[in-house]
């Protein structure tokens, strides 16, 4: 595959070059006052992103994955009970990682395409009268589906059952892509990684922690040594880590935060609708469906999108690089081979995105599907010429 093609994969997603540059760095030692210089400004700086004044930040040389471990490991005890909906693989995956660790779950089951059902927290937490319920867990946007749950729903939900959980909210594929409001949602844990909206190479779990959340760390009990808070934030008091830190990503982490304020979060937000917007206008020429059910559900950063009964979606993504050497993502877990995914989201632009709408068209059209070539193009050109 040729890397000058832009990937159309939902993370990680394509490098601006001065970011690239920023993580090819020379070694400094980062016991030395010089990655104080690079520690903390970057941490600032998610918090910037995340839109809160009162988080801490702690980011870990690792995934998404390792920011739920974070999460649970940090603040929850074996046996604890855990408020969770699956609505797709992440989700799913997440629920796994509870389940494995041995927190007592409660699973709403919610069909694929669907977001999390606030309604549904709202009638099990008001059941919830002893408040056995320790935290609730919400996927922002479900990769797998390219669907965006609502947050502040869900905060709503909790509130109106007044109940005292903990909202911990994965945020890998929306944090500084989509809007997210840390401190206006009553999130008290956020998630996200380098790979996706800060337009980094995958190393890096980036996780805020709520003053509710800090609370929490010496009575929670589950087993934690590499990603244990309490001995980053020691560290992070004397500017180092508790071990060997990624220096080069979080110089790009500091890069990567001082562009998205620097271009403005809104403009951001603005931009990945814009770009999203134009998808979804050559997924409706095509005469195919999302994923996703309604419009309010539609993701700005990934779009999965059905295929005919009967044909196999994989095999668009596979023929786009064998043919065309451009990426695109395949459909996981219960929409395998129903759904490919166009990832919209980091560093992209209208043009960039035409690309890979045009490259979708080929590949369909050279499989047999019956997709007018030019169609989704079009439809894309004018939505981008007028929005």
């Amino acid at each position: 595959m040729y890397f000058q093609n832009p990937v159309f994969i939902p993370g990680p997603t394509n490098m601006p070059e001065i970011l690239r540059k920023a993580v090819d760095m020379p070694t400094l030692d980062h016991r030395s006052s010089l990655f104080g210089e690079i520690l903390h400004p970057a941490l600032n700086g998610v918090k910037k992103v995340l839109k809160s004044k009162t988080a801490e930040i702690f980011v870990f040389p690792s995934t998404g994955t390792g920011g739920w471990e974070t999460a649970l490991t940090n603040t929850l005890s074996a046996g604890d009970k855990v408020l969770a909906a699956r609505n797709g693989m992440f989700s799913h995956r997440w629920i796994d990682m509870c389940t494995r660790h041995g927190l007592d779950m409660t699973i709403v089951e919610t069909p694929w395409g669907q977001g999390v059902p606030a309604d549904r927290y709202e009638e099990i937490l008001t059941a919830d009268k002893s408040h056995q319920i320790k935290v609730v867990l919400a996927t922002h946007n479900e990769t797998a589906t390219g669907v965006l749950s609502n947050i502040a729903a869900v905060r709503k939900a909790m509130d109106a059952a007044n109940h005292p959980a903990l909202l911990y909210v994965d945020g890998v594929s929306s944090i500084g892509s989509m809007d997210f409001r840390m401190d206006d949602w009553g999130v008290d844990i956020a998630i996200t990684g380098s790979q996706k909206g800060f337009m980094l190479p995958a190393g890096l779990a980036i996780v805020g922690f709520s003053p509710k959340a800090m609370a929490t760390l010496e009575t929670a009990s589950l087993p934690r040594t590499f990603f244990d808070i309490r001995d980053m934030g020691k560290g992070y008091a004397n500017n180092v880590y508790p071990y060997t830190p990624a220096v080069g990503l979080l110089n790009g982490l500091k890069m990567a935060s001082e562009m998205l304020l620097n271009e403005g979060l809104e403009n951001v937000f603005a931009r990945h609708n814009r770009i999203a917007g134009g998808v979804r206008a050559a997924v409706d020429a095509w005469g195919l469906k999302l994923c996703a059910v309604s419009p309010d559900l539609y993701s700005d950063t990934v779009s999965a999108i059905c295929t005919p009964d009967g044909f196999n979606a994989t095999d668009i993504v596979t023929h786009a690089a064998d043919k065309y050497d451009v990426a695109f993502g395949v459909g996981l877990g219960e929409v395998a081979g129903k759904v490919f995914r166009i990832g919209h989201l980091g560093s992209l632009t209208d043009v960039m995105a035409l690309s890979g709408i045009a490259t979708a068209e080929m590949c369909m059209v050279d499989l047999g599907l019956d997709v007018q070539l030019g169609s989704g193009v079009a439809a894309a050109q004018e939505h981008y010429r007028t929005s």
